[in-house]
């Protein structure tokens, strides 16, 4: 992204102000409305996954219906498209959003410059926000401090809901791929083992949150995000006040509710969560939950019946099982007592020591021999069941169903698919009867049963493998032109200018190809636009009639007027001279002076010289010279 570039033709796009795993936030200036924003666009080298402009539409989506102030707002969405291979660009989904001076709880937790009371106030902020967001059905589900703003005059922001999900998807889990989505240090627990969620466990990463900005530091803390999701769901945290002695008890008894394994022992509700953080800070502590429990843990006390029972049913949890596995590391647990006995109600201390072992070697041999026989009564059916029912056993696995794709627009089904716990991937193909960036095809087709994470290939439109070039491009401008032509598939290619005697100065004239051809699609028609001048055409030598035909032709249109001028040498009528020199260009409407010969007027006719006449002699009939005279020659 450049100084210089402007999106959807309204937001300029300036420095980079931030930079996060999955985009990139500039400072931005929206030209319409004048002010500040923060554009956030989706990383390019990312912009080819599926995956990853799901996740980049969905916090759109979640965002922009939220209308809270303590969280930020979205003002617009859309996408640009950029080079990616030849013949071939790669749209990149972008975020107009509210822009927000200050520093986010990250910074001012690493400056060590909070205190109790700054924690609390911060946090109900934070409670307010998702109180709001869960009442609208969306869960953050990565609420850690980065992903917390306090502006200038302490306002609290909470951002980024690029992981965000609606409540009312019961399939929404916190796995992808085998990886955890969140932060490590701030899941809870049913995050943690892959399970859905639900507005709790936004409250759990609040709790962990508070936690930190209490203490400076998560309450878990680990070589590697899979052990510190692993002591989430087996481990207890330290009270805070160990580690900072200013936090009061009735901080403690907010943080051991808030932080409860089981989402059912928590808050229910950021309301309660936020006026239950109210109240310790006038000293009143949660009723119950003085201090974080830790019974379920307790390996040093003595084990009653009771006590084995609940330890062996703990470590036999599937969830915690299933974090073992995640840990990449197998941690059985075999509860033993110190001397091997199980206190039994009504038993006789003084029963003989002896008797006492014999009893309870005799009691250890049953329930061994109860055991083997168990898991050997389970191996027989095991394995009758696998011959008889071979292929039904191989139908009940695991499988997901490919939901129907074709119609649907392009995100929608990348959406469909991800949600389906698949991988989409896409190719495109040219199709006179669907439109253009709706799914043609999928592969596999709707209904296949295939395996978790399979990868689904949808085919999408690009639309008519031909276009006619319209003729309403014509008296466009530029601009309009070239988005009137990106709008039919194709693209502005190089202008030249040509004179026009009717069409305004910067319209289109024509195309090339012209209007009424077909081109293909993604092809580059050139456009030419008017310079508002007309070319005056070669006048002189015709006669007046011919030259005003000239000027009146439908390529020229330039008004004329006429100037006579006596002339002995040219004929009348014709013109001798024209204002404007011939082929030169003048602008339309220029009126052109045409001057015309005319003949002279006409001048008197001599008088012929007088001639002498000769007199008759008389009675000769002759006529009588006159003799010249003397000195007459």
């Amino acid at each position: 992204m450049t100084t210089d570039r402007i999106l959807n033709g309204r937001y300029e796009v300036r420095e980079l102000i931030g930079r996060g795993g999955m985009a990139d936030v500039h400072l931005g200036r929206d030209l319409r409305l004048g002010r500040s924003v923060a554009i956030k666009v989706l990383r390019a080298d990312l912009a080819r996954d599926p995956l990853f402009q799901s996740r980049f539409r969905r916090e759109a989506q979640a965002v922009a219906g939220l209308n809270n102030p303590n969280i930020v707002a979205v003002y617009d969405t859309g996408e640009e498209e950029i080079p990616d291979r030849p013949e071939h660009e790669v749209r990149v989904p972008f975020i107009v959003m509210e822009y927000l001076a200050g520093r986010t709880l990250r910074d001012h937790v690493k400056a060590g410059d909070l205190t109790a009371e700054d924690s609390i106030t911060y946090l109900a902020g934070v409670l307010g926000a998702l109180d709001y967001s869960h009442k609208a059905g969306i869960v953050h589900r990565d609420i850690k401090p980065a992903n917390v703003m306090i502006t200038p005059d302490g306002g609290v922001k909470v951002m980024d809901f690029g992981i965000a999900r609606a409540m009312a998807d019961s399939q929404a889990t916190m796995t992808q791929t085998q990886a955890v989505l969140g932060t490590a240090q701030y899941l809870s627990p049913e995050q943690a083992r892959g399970e859905t969620v639900d507005a709790r466990s936004d409250l759990y990463s609040a709790g962990c949150l508070l936690f930190e900005l209490l203490t400076g530091r998560p309450p878990f803390l680990g070589d590697s995000p899979v052990s510190v999701a692993y002591q989430h769901v087996r481990e207890e945290p330290p009270a805070a006040s160990s580690l900072n002695p200013e936090v009061t008890p009735a901080l403690d008894s907010v943080l051991a509710r808030a932080l409860q394994k089981d989402r059912g022992h928590r808050f229910q509700d950021a309301l309660t969560f936020r006026r239950a953080l109210l109240d310790a800070a006038r000293g009143i502590p949660v009723p119950g939950a003085s201090g974080m429990p830790t019974a379920e843990l307790d390996t040093t006390a003595p084990r009653t019946r009771a006590g084995v029972a609940g330890t062996a049913a703990f470590a036999a949890d599937p969830h915690t099982r299933a974090m073992d596995r995640v840990a990449g590391q197998a941690l059985p647990y075999s509860p033993e007592d110190d001397d091997g006995r199980l206190d039994v109600l009504g038993t006789d201390d003084t029963v003989d020591p002896r008797q006492d072992r014999r009893r309870r070697s005799s009691r250890t041999a049953w329930i061994t021999v109860f055991f083997v026989a168990v898991l050997l009564v389970l191996a027989g059916g095991y394995v009758v069941l696998n011959n008889v029912a071979d292929d039904r056993g191989s139908q009940e696995a695991v499988t997901v169903s490919v939901p129907g794709l074709v119609g649907l627009t392009e995100a929608d089904a990348t959406d469909a698919i991800v949600d389906a716990g698949l991988r989409p991937s896409t190719d495109e193909e040219f199709n006179a009867t669907v439109e253009e960036g709706d799914v043609i095809a999928s592969d596999p087709a709707a209904g296949t049963s295939v395996d978790p994470e399979s990868r689904v290939n949808i085919t999408v439109s690009r639309g008519p493998a031909n276009v006619v070039l319209p003729g309403t491009l014509a008296g466009l401008t530029e601009s309009s032109a070239r988005d009137a032509l990106e709008e039919l598939g194709l693209r502005g290619g190089q202008v030249t200018e040509e004179t026009s005697a009717d069409v305004a100065e910067g319209r289109v004239i024509t195309t090339s190809p012209q209007a009424g051809q077909s081109v293909p699609v993604g092809s580059a028609v050139d456009l030419v636009l008017s310079n508002g001048k007309v070319t005056v055409p070669l006048l002189t030598d015709l006669t007046l009639e011919q030259a005003q035909a000239l000027l009146a032709d439908p390529a020229v249109k330039l008004p004329s007027s006429v100037r006579e001028v006596e002339n002995s040498v040219v004929a009348p009528g014709i013109v001798t001279a024209q204002s404007a020199q011939a082929r030169s260009e003048v602008d339309q409407g220029t009126e052109i002076v045409l001057t015309v010969a005319k003949a002279p007027p006409a001048a008197p006719a001599p008088e012929p010289p007088a001639i002498p006449t000769a007199q008759p002699t008389e009675g000769t009939g002759e006529q009588s010279v006159p003799r010249p005279t003397e000195g007459d020659d």
